[in-house]
């Protein structure tokens, strides 16, 4: 029988989140029904919400979903009732991206995680009119539906209530460094942008032995935090010119810059303080239509790189573990990010984080769990 649940749904475009009764339809062979515990608010939700990026209205957003497997489907090997467990992004497993490695550049990437196609059936999630299967999870509500492929089974000791934002903005963060860079100690690293993804790229920097580690961004109480968090150097991009208060650090440039913002001027900073040879990597997504123009001779003849990230270049069975066992180790303490909000309060969570009042809002769905 479908699963009666309470969702947070967006009618319309820029409208704001209310809460209703919906019900959840039946795992299907490869799919398990989680019962959430508690889902982080991520700038994609909102991006989709204001019609930035793609989405079918009215829907169910949320795709940092954390809980407890509920019912697990026939073909299901993995995981079973009763598995604590973070919900990530979809992908379909079958393209040349997925069998290669690289599921974030899943070629169904949109289909899967922005116009809720359901992997595997063409049944809708959700009862009625609303769509579900947003990031194969929709889970700004008490109960989700997820394929096998995005569901992370995560260790007892792990506060499960903390652990959905692995499932997207951490991991991007992180595994921009870690994944993507991969850079090897010593290396020189500047973030632009800290909330919750700079701020995960400023930990992984560290974990990563990378000097020095440059914070760059207009809030200094986020600066600060930064500080604490690993960065060894801090920028206020409102005091000059960026690149120029880069090379009083790095004076050949630095050899990274992880660009976290979306901003086209803040792109434009961190290319030019690059090193030759250096590589911006972008993964804040800019607004449709963004076109980024370097002189070829000055920068590209010069060795530098471009290089797009999603997902932190992600496997989450692989990556999120990681990730919780360094934060268990004490290496990662990205619950410093964290501000807990029970879920009837998700409006307040998103004028939080617009306000800058809050880094990684995580709304509540079970208090005591």
């Amino acid at each position: 029988m479908p699963q009666k649940a309470r969702a947070a749904i967006v009618d319309k475009s820029e409208a704001e989140f209310r809460i209703a009764d919906v019900e959840i339809d039946e795992p299907g062979p490869h799919e398990v029904r989680v019962k959430l515990v508690a889902t982080g608010l991520c700038h994609t939700d909102l991006a989709v919400r204001d019609g930035v990026l793609p989405a079918n209205f009215p829907v169910v957003l949320g795709h940092e979903g954390a809980g407890v497997v509920e019912a697990a489907g026939a073909h299901v090997h993995d995981l079973k009732e009763g598995d604590r467990v973070v919900l990530s992004y979809g992908s379909c497993g079958d393209c040349r991206p997925c069998m290669e490695g690289d599921p974030a550049y899943c070629d169904h990437f949109t289909d899967l995680n922005f116009l809720n196609k359901r992997l595997g059936s063409d049944k809708p999630v959700l009862g009625g009119e609303v769509n579900g299967a947003f990031f194969q999870q929709s889970s700004f509500a008490t109960f989700a539906i997820a394929h096998e492929r995005n569901v992370v089974k995560v260790p007892d000791e792990a506060p499960l209530k903390l652990l959905g934002p692995l499932g997207c903005g951490i991991q991007t963060g992180a595994g921009a460094v870690l994944n993507t860079l991969a850079p090897r100690a010593g290396t020189s690293i500047a973030v632009s942008g800290v909330g919750s993804v700079g701020l995960s790229a400023v930990m992984a920097a560290k974990l990563a032995g990378c000097h020095p580690i440059i914070a760059i961004d207009m809030q200094e109480e986020r600066l600060k935090l930064a500080s604490e968090l690993g960065a060894t150097h801090t920028i206020n991009a409102g005091d000059g010119e960026v690149p120029e208060m880069v090379r009083k650090i790095a004076p050949e440039g630095v050899d990274a810059v992880i660009e976290c913002s979306g901003a086209k001027p803040a792109a434009r900073a961190g290319w030019a303080a690059l090193a030759n040879r250096g590589s911006l990597l972008v993964v804040g997504a800019p607004p449709g239509g963004t076109d980024y123009d370097f002189d070829a001779n000055e920068h590209i003849l010069s060795g530098r790189k471009i290089v797009g990230c999603v997902e932190g270049d992600s496997v989450v069975k692989v990556f999120i573990p990681r990730l919780i066992q360094h934060y268990l180790d004490g290496n990662f303490p990205f619950d410093r990010l964290v501000s807990e909000y029970p879920f009837e309060d998700i409006n307040k969570a998103v004028h939080d984080m617009e306000e800058g009042k809050a880094i990684k809002p995580v709304l509540i769905m079970d208090k005591d769990a």
